[in-house]
């Protein structure tokens, strides 16, 4: 049996005096695409970041790919990161560069200079995300939302990742952009296999895309497996987030 994609074993994590995650464990396995939802302030996208490493936990151990990235070598946690792609908030796109360029980016920043090489798989990628190739000339500041997001995800996976992060992908999309953009994830999905990590707000992309959802309230994860369970939960935040008018209105037919 194979490693689980990420492990986190009994994670703390503290700013001085503040506890934001308390006593906190998850296993995540190829292909599952894990929603992580909850409060203001609760932690979702410092948990995510210490799940990649960007950040450390105060106590506890993660596991990337079955290694632990605390005892990680400076270059074996770079390679452990450098199987993995990042969405970020807004899409965070060079303004400066272009959409080629900025597509091209991670390829060499690690070291890829083979400039047709680097042509055909960003083209290879921009027609994975449903843009043509004349989209690779212009810049961030002439796209728009639904364009800025299939840029940064084809972005994140110009690298052929095997673990996908995702900070808010649906954020300022309408239902109809943040529909296809949900249709598109999936699509690719289905596709390439690879597991993916989901900071959201948004309970119609949970609802359509999640496999497990976990739940942050109280600093502690509340919940943590499919989206049933986080519905039948007896938490209060769980039960106000998902039983609501807005969670009624997408759950209804669950069940």
């Amino acid at each position: 049996m194979s490693d689980p994609v990420i492990r986190m074993e009994r994670i703390w994590t503290c700013f001085g005096k503040n506890v934001v995650h308390r006593d906190i464990s998850l296993t995540l396995g190829k292909g599952e695409i894990f929603g992580l939802v909850g409060g203001s302030g609760s932690g979702k996208t410092v948990l995510m970041r210490e799940m990649i490493g960007l950040q450390e936990p105060t106590r506890g151990k993660v596991y990337l790919f079955g290694e632990c990235l605390q005892d990680a070598a400076a270059d074996r946690h770079q390679r452990l990161r450098n199987r993995c792609g990042v969405l970020f908030q807004g899409g965070a796109l060079f303004s400066a560069l272009s959409v080629f360029d900025n597509i091209a980016f991670p390829l060499r920043e690690f070291g890829l200079f083979d400039e047709e090489l680097i042509g055909h798989l960003v083209r290879m990628k921009l027609t994975m995300v449903g843009l043509t190739e004349n989209a690779g000339l212009l810049m961030p500041s002439e796209l728009s939302g639904g364009m800025i997001k299939r840029v940064a995800l084809a972005r994140a996976l110009v690298m052929e990742p095997e673990l996908l992060f995702l900070d808010e992908p649906t954020s300022g999309l309408d239902p109809v952009l943040s529909e296809e953009f949900v249709d598109l994830l999936s699509g690719l999905h289905r596709e390439l296999g690879f597991t993916v990590v989901m900071v959201t707000h948004d309970l119609d992309t949970v609802k359509d895309l999640c496999t497990k959802v976990g739940v942050l309230a109280d600093q502690q994860l509340v919940v943590c497996g499919p989206v049933e369970d986080a519905l039948t939960s007896e938490h209060p935040f769980a039960r106000h987030y998902f039983h609501g008018k807005r969670g009624h209105r997408v759950f209804e037919r669950i069940g």
